[in-house]
Parts: structure tokens; sequence; C-alpha cells
């Protein structure tokens, strides 16, 4: 019987490429999965992690229409790597679990779970293999600066409070340096792809 999808990690820092790795992937066949827009379900206006935010920071990182606001919370916990990590206990729980009942829900042959914290908050336990993506800071930040329409200095913040990727390079099953051209990711996720014992 066959036991669930070939469960493919996608990791690497903020503002990396992780997205286009994703849409490349997704474009192969794979159901993907971003652990972010669980997130966003998650704190869904009256939903409880939405409610255990509330309690935690208040009525003031949420919206008039009820909807937590995201630049108002980042504002919070970018600041302090202590209130990040608080954040981060707070919900990753809640995303962990989520993510593991719509791996066992799927009946695709791959599935792919997208996540910039995918080692630190356990995830990595039910993926199969992991892929590192990565890209030079400077990218990160002019990225993050447009993505984000955040400042230079806010964006170099942010990309300073990441994780460091060098434990992860041990554990990747691939790297894919996404620092280049979208035809050179393409054809790091193709190699990479081929490399995955997937096949019948």
């Amino acid at each position: 019987m066959r036991r669930g999808p070939f469960v493919l990690g996608v990791t690497g820092n903020i503002a990396c490429g992780k997205s286009t790795v994703l849409q490349i992937l997704a474009e192969r066949g794979a159901e993907t999965l971003d652990a972010d827009a669980v997130y966003h379900d998650l704190i869904a206006p009256g939903a409880p992690l939405s409610e255990a935010l509330r309690s935690r920071y208040g009525s003031d990182i949420f919206a008039p229409d009820g909807t937590i606001d995201r630049r108002a919370l980042g504002a919070l916990v970018f600041a302090d790597p202590a209130a990040l990590e608080e954040l981060d206990a707070l919900t990753h729980p809640a995303v962990v679990a989520e993510v593991q009942r719509l791996i066992e829900a799927s009946d695709a042959q791959v599935m792919v779970v997208d996540a910039v914290k995918l080692v630190e908050s356990g995830l990595a336990d039910a993926c199969d293999t992991l892929w590192l993506v990565t890209c030079e800071p400077d990218q990160q930040v002019e990225r993050l600066m447009h993505r984000n329409g955040l400042s230079r200095e806010e964006a170099k913040r942010r990309v300073a409070l990441q994780p460091s990727v060098e434990a992860k390079r041990a554990l990747a099953g691939a790297i894919i340096n996404n620092s280049g051209t979208i035809a050179e990711t393409r054809r790091q996720v193709a190699e990479a792809w081929e490399r995955l014992p997937i096949r019948s």
C-alpha cells in the first residue's frame, strides 16, 4: 500500500527565491504547499492562533477588518530577536500540525513543502529530502525592498535576523543557487528533480 506522497522540503532564507523554485516544481506536476500560506489561514479573523496573537501582542497588530496587520507585527518582532523567537514558539506548532495534516490528506506523488524555518520548526522531520535555495545577501535585500516595500535599512535588518544557512547545507540533498537567471535556476531544479528517488 502506498504510504503517501514523497515529501520534498524546500527551504532558504527570506527573499532567496523559494517561490520561484516552487513554481518550477509545480510545472513538473508536484503538489506545492507554502507554510507561510498555511500560517495566513491559521491567523484568519477569529481563528485560535489569531486570538493567541491578540492575547500576546494586543489589538494594535490588528487592522480594522479583524485581520492581522503583518507589517505592524513584523515591526515588533523583527526589531527584537527575542521577540521573533517568542513568535516562532507561539506559531510553529500550529503550522507544523496543519502541514502534517495536509501531507497525510494528499494523494499526490510528490508534495513540496516550502518554509523558511523548515528545519528550525521541526517540519524537516516530515520530509524525505531537503533542498536549500540560496542567493547573494545583496540580492535578498533588493528583492525584499521591492517585494515588501521596505527601506534598505529595514530589509537589511530582516535579512540579518534570518537563521544561518550553513548548518542546512549539510542536510540538503540539493542546493539551488538562485543568484543568476531564471534559466539557470530551471536547469538546477531539473537536474535535482531527476535525482529524486520517485521513479516507478
